[in-house]
């Protein structure tokens, strides 16, 4: 495997995912709670950053590559379910709300794997709907991880609580898009007997 720009950043985003969490796990006399919330939300924001940073880097210098392609959404999964693990477990963020976004992530992402094997990818690429719903989810996910006030008059729980609301609906939005378009597809009757993994 040969390190490319936009793969070392891709593996620094999933290198900085145990750094944000541990920050919240570290002694009381190490980092207030305090300087905790703001450690973990500005890392878990870099990592968000360098999100951005690997795929502009990859168009720009034409550093693409199959490995980048398949580890770059497994670094943003990792990211955002260990922010959401965390949140549930601080009694930040409504689990109901985390197994909605979590559970879409791997549905969608067996959809594009199944829809990748018939040739038919581009039917379930990102549209805009998918990129409001990733903006509404860090949004929610760095309010919830500060939980401090930010700017005045703008509580970051109350932020934060709602932008996670409108990222579940979009995710659910968006989930029925991605089905809608690969329905056809699915819909379609396949053999009973194939030599394939899936198959029990």
């Amino acid at each position: 495997m040969r390190l490319n720009i936009p793969t070392t950043l891709t593996w620094i985003r999933i290198a900085l995912i145990p750094a944000f969490v541990g920050v919240y796990y570290l002694p009381p006399d190490w980092l207030t709670p305090t300087q905790q919330n703001w450690t973990g939300a500005w890392i878990f924001t870099v990592a968000a950053i360098t999100d951005w940073a690997d795929g502009f880097a990859a168009r720009r210098l034409k550093q693409s590559s199959a490995f980048g392609a398949f580890l770059d959404p497994v670094a943003d999964k990792l990211m955002v379910a260990a922010a959401l693990l965390l949140l549930v477990q601080m009694k930040r963020a409504d689990a109901v709300l985390a197994f909605i976004i979590v559970g879409r992530e791997i549905a969608i992402s067996a959809l594009r794997e199944w829809m990748a094997k018939i040739g038919q990818s581009k039917s379930v690429a990102v549209n805009t709907v998918g990129k409001l719903k990733t903006t509404a989810q860090l949004t929610a996910l760095i309010a919830l991880l500060l939980y401090e006030p930010f700017f005045p008059g703008i509580p970051t729980p109350l932020l934060g609580t709602l932008a996670l609301w409108v990222a579940a609906g979009l995710t659910l939005w968006s989930m029925f898009y991605y089905l809608k378009l690969a329905w056809p597809h699915l819909s379609q009757p396949q053999p009973l007997f194939e030599d394939r993994d899936d198959v029990r």
